[in-house]
């Protein structure tokens, strides 16, 4: 199964949420649909950015990397509910490299 990766920056919480919920929110949605092999927290240039790594099962290939952008933007979705967010990018593992959709 192929490995894509969604990057998210978090520009803030909306009221009422709390920090952990903004992560939890991330695995619940990308989970929904794919298995999500890892999750992490970064912060760059002071910016925070969370990045869920998951598998997209196997098919054509501009198929997969469709639904791996649809899996991205069901992510940023659900995690503007609890927090106010930045740059989406969507990137696809292929030779050991990560590759931008």
């Amino acid at each position: 199964m192929p490995s894509f990766r969604a990057t998210l920056q978090i520009t803030g919480l909306r009221p009422g949420h709390a920090p952990g919920e903004v992560m939890d929110m991330a695995i619940a949605v990308v989970g929904s649909s794919h298995v999500v092999e890892a999750n992490q927290l970064d912060v760059v240039a002071g910016v925070p950015r969370i990045t869920i790594r998951f598998m997209v099962e196997a098919s054509e290939y501009d198929s997969e990397n469709r639904s791996a952008r649809d899996t991205a933007a069901s992510l940023a979705h659900g995690v503007n509910s609890v927090a106010t967010t930045g740059v989406l990018r969507t990137y696809r593992r292929s030779a050991g490299k990560w590759l931008t959709l």
